[in-house]
């Protein structure tokens, strides 16, 4: 299959990769009509899909099932009048019919928005808006469905409701009754171009609304080296990324690049993610590839190994938030295998990877993939020199990348503030070493800076996560009058720690952390707390922390002056007292 779009298809080490590694595009590309179904065509009884859930159902479709359903999707959609460019709320979880919707939709040149099925009628109704969707597609469960009704009287653009089971409201088209009676399908004239939005995705917004990033046809093109060069996969390969296929996550790892090797994508559709569960899979269905957040390793390194036959495992992969090496050393110890870390973002493929002929570096997110121009940079727009922090970025003065957004959709103003001059701002930092690896710090609105010095809040995480006290930790900046900013720890206690929770365990972590790093960095302000703020696609919304804590520091200058007003004021009134007149102060 790759040998249709790629001159070289095996690379002896990184140098060679970068000099050979050239994605042909062809015209119109469409990833259903020019991977999968050509893959149906040449190895029409491979595995393409084994399906499972915690209920004990298994289904496996061969390349030739997932073409002959997905035709019969799209001819589906097409008997409910949804078209080239019409846009589509995907909410199925992990349902098999994610994959059935997202090729029928390609087939028929439809905008796929895929979306997670934590979303409440407020959230639906500003992307239903904002984007102009047309039709919803979901899985039939009460919760989704109620909160799908209600974001409806807000939601003028949409005409279409589909559910796919078990559970069918009136106001819904029952999927599968309506399914078998479709005509045959026929490939509609002049489905797209390249440059016609294929997939858009909402953003979590960890910082504010989540944005709408808009992808071409060629951002599927873009995921081959992510599956078959970051992943490792081949024909022979059953891979398994966790992930909810509400985020982008999932058409990185359940998705395009792993059809382009040909490999087999297993699902295990869960309510709750049990670790004993997930080895479980791993062990009974022979999985050959793993890719997880960091998140889900340090859950799984928890449990016995000895429990389960993990020998089929040959490879794994990460992403998603900064790996901290205590995850990495404790997984190899326990399997023999490297975790093979990867970064990119909602607006991209990967972008910087460590590949299979490159020796792992704990903690380090590799090298920049061919497919772009990566560079670091400081703020003055010069280039970051080895071991100086710069903010990642991706030149497009010669043109855009494949897998490169083509803009946040309807937000020309966004577009341009992240991508100007040639140059797309990702927002992140990091550090690049003398090898050219290159090292996560934070995002440029997380980095503290602290009596001159600019700490990184990963950095000092990292420390706090190898103390056996901590779960979960999220580091921030606390304004001060003195240093500008202090650090500070917002942390989860591990559940045998939560009766020490105070003082001298406060004491003890700012101990260990100036034992660990520079004791500049260590978290001058400690808050043990039950769990931490995060979005619904799992990802910590420091930015909430750093509001409490700012109106915390506003309220604690108005008490003081509130006080030095009280000493002029009527004795009746004390310095707490919530019925102050309006202007008192």
């Amino acid at each position: 299959m790759i040998e249709r779009f790629l001159k070289q298809t095996t690379f002896s080490d990184q140098e060679d990769f970068i000099r050979n590694f050239h994605i042909e595009v062809p015209e119109n590309f469409n990833f259903a009509y020019d991977v999968m179904d050509v893959w149906a065509e040449e190895k029409p009884t491979k595995t393409a899909l084994l399906w499972t859930n915690d209920k004990g159902e298994c289904i496996r479709f061969s390349f030739a099932d997932i073409k002959r359903l997905s035709d019969r999707t799209a001819s589906y959609f097409q008997t409910l009048g949804i078209g080239k460019g019409d846009m589509v709320m995907v909410m199925l979880k992990r349902r098999y019919e994610f994959w059935l919707t997202m090729m029928g939709l390609s087939k028929i040149g439809a905008v796929a928005i895929p979306a997670t099925h934590l979303l409440t009628g407020h959230d639906i109704v500003y992307r239903n808006n904002r984007a102009s969707i047309k039709a919803i597609i979901c899985a039939g469960e009460k919760v989704i469905l109620d909160h799908v009704l209600d974001a409806m009287p807000e939601s003028p653009t949409v005409k279409t409701l589909i559910s796919v089971g078990p559970e069918v409201p009136p106001e819904f088209h029952d999927m599968h009754a309506e399914w078998e009676n479709v005509p045959e399908f026929v490939r509609p004239a002049n489905v797209n171009t390249n440059d016609d939005i294929m997939l858009m995705y909402f953003t979590s917004g960890t910082s504010g609304n989540p944005k709408m990033v808009a992808h071409d046809h060629m951002y599927a093109l873009g995921h081959l080296a992510t599956g078959v060069y970051w992943h490792n996969l081949t024909e022979d390969s059953i891979h398994l990324t966790i992930a909810d296929t509400g985020w982008g996550k999932a058409v990185w790892g359940k998705l395009y690049g792993q059809w382009f090797a040909g490999a087999t994508v297993f699902v295990y559709d869960h309510e709750k993610f049990t670790p004993s569960d997930m080895l479980e899979m791993i062990s009974k269905y022979k999985i050959t590839s793993l890719c997880a957040p960091p998140t889900i390793y340090r859950f799984l390194i928890k449990e016995d190994f000895s429990k389960y036959d993990l020998s089929s495992l040959r490879y794994c992969c990460t992403a998603g938030e900064a790996l901290n090496g205590a995850v990495y050393d404790t997984f190899k110890q326990l399997t023999g295998l490297s975790l093979h870390e990867g970064f990119g973002q909602t607006e991209t493929t990967m972008t910087l990877g460590t590949f299979p002929w490159m020796e792992p570096k704990p903690g380090s997110m590799g090298v920049p993939n061919p497919q772009y121009d990566i560079d670091l940079l400081l703020p003055d727009g010069t280039r970051a020199k080895d071991g100086e922090r710069g903010e990642i970025v991706i030149r497009t003065d010669k043109g855009k990348p494949l897998g490169l957004f083509k803009g946040y959709y309807r937000d020309p103003v966004l577009t341009e503030m992240a991508w100007h001059d040639g140059v797309y701002h990702t927002g992140d930092v990091a550090v690049r070493d003398s090898d050219g690896y290159y090292w996560f710090v934070g995002r440029n609105d997380d980095v503290i800076k602290s009596s001159g010095y600019r700490i990184s809040p990963f950095e000092v995480e990292s420390v706090l996560m190898k103390h056996p006290a901590v779960v979960e930790c999220a580091v921030t900046g606390v304004p001060d009058d003195v240093r500008g900013m202090i650090v500070k720890a917002t942390i989860v206690l591990a559940k045998d720690w939560k009766s020490k929770a105070g003082d001298d365990l406060v004491k003890e972590l700012q101990t260990y952390v100036k034992t660990n790093t520079a004791p500049y960095k260590y978290p001058r302000a400690i808050e043990f707390v039950d769990e931490l703020p995060k979005t619904i696609s799992g990802k910590i919304r420091r930015v909430e922390i750093r509001d409490k804590d700012k109106k915390l520091t506003i309220a604690e200058a108005l008490r003081k002056l509130r006080e030095i007003a009280f000493r002029k004021m009527p004795s009746k009134w004390s310095a707490n007292n919530v019925n102050w007149p309006e202007n008192i102060l």
